[in-house]
């Protein structure tokens, strides 16, 4: 828990739909080999609409505790995570996150085959006459969300030098794990030296992530995480934007020629929502290294893995596990 600096980040900002394809092919491969962060405007999501997202949020975490754990997360990953939850990093943190989480995936009916998989299955949803319209806000944005992140996959193609249709195939973005976490940070002031943080240092576990945020600063970066001490860069809020990183299967996939950054959250004493969207490929892709990111003289460093088994194992090492509150609720 050494001491550590901290700096202004400056990361490109990408115009999803801009006519100059090109020009986001070479913006995007820069900002991923820099820091595997950027931003990402003119997305196709009304910022009216996201406004809404955040205001359905914050209704849901200004509910009482006990209505909160009515809908607590279960073993799909689907539903509210506490306070202390998630623990990200527990080498320097002496507690778990100070942050509370709402998980919503992709819904799969219980008649559905494809719901027995880890992260498909029946979302949770607080009760209609509790939030009324919270569902059907939710589900729009999941949706909406999907179609910025395949967008952002198919430039990605294109800076590996893949197709752009590449992530689109069947067994990968073709039946997503993808999942929309809501997040609110209640305003505790994060200090490093003691271990405390809104959310401790990782790198995200599946494709990319997309997240938007409210204008409460807190997201830092660390593009070498190897340096001693680390220097820490902040993350600006942007109105209207996503912020996209990049995470550890992309680096798998591309053979670390794209890499996952290194970020947390540092709490200012101001509440703070942000909202995450994980986009990961089917369960049963097979993630091995890209044909382009390979050669005689650098073959692949990862052995393949299947994407289900591979995020079941990160979930595992950094949540609670459910025993803990059947025994506070016994």
């Amino acid at each position: 828990m050494g001491k550590q600096s901290t700096q202004v980040s400056a990361i490109n900002c990408i115009n999803l739909y801009n006519s100059d394809i090109d020009q986001s092919v070479r913006l995007l491969k820069q900002a991923c080999l820099d820091s595997g962060f950027f931003y990402i405007v003119n997305h196709g999501i009304s910022q009216e609409f996201m406004e809404e997202v955040f205001a359905q949020s914050k209704k849901f975490f200004s509910l009482p505790h006990h209505e909160k754990m009515k809908v607590l997360r279960n073993e799909k990953h689907r539903g509210y995570t506490p306070l202390l939850d998630e623990l990200l990093d527990p080498e320097n943190q002496v507690r778990g996150d100070y942050k509370e989480g709402y998980y919503i995936g992709v819904e799969k009916g219980e008649d559905d085959p494809e719901s027995k998989k880890p992260f498909f299955g029946q979302n949770k949803w607080p009760a209609p006459d509790v939030l009324p319209g919270w569902r059907k806000t939710m589900e729009k944005f999941h949706q909406e969300t999907l179609e910025v992140g395949k967008a952002v996959a198919k430039i990605i193609a294109l800076a590996l030098d893949l197709d752009e249709k590449f992530f689109d195939q069947p067994k990968m973005l073709g039946e997503p794990i993808a999942t929309l976490r809501l997040l609110h940070y209640e305003g505790q002031i994060s200090d490093p030296s003691k271990g405390l943080y809104g959310a401790g240092a990782h790198t995200d576990f599946g494709l990319i992530t997309l997240l938007a945020t409210d204008d409460v600063p807190g997201l830092q970066i660390c593009k070498n995480k190897e340096a001693k001490p680390q220097i820490w860069e902040d993350v600006a809020p942007l109105k209207g934007a996503f912020i996209v990183n990049l995470g550890d299967m992309l680096e798998r996939w591309s053979n670390c020629v794209f890499k996952s950054t290194l970020h947390r959250v540092i709490g200012n004493g101001q509440e703070r929502y942000s909202i995450a969207y994980f986009l990961e490929p089917s369960h049963d892709c097979l993630v091995e290294c890209l044909p382009t990111c390979k050669s005689d003289s650098n073959p692949p460093k990862y052995p393949p893995i299947l994407c289900g088994d591979y995020l079941t194992q990160r979930y595992l090492d950094t949540h609670a596990d459910l025993k803990v509150y059947k025994k506070q609720q016994a």
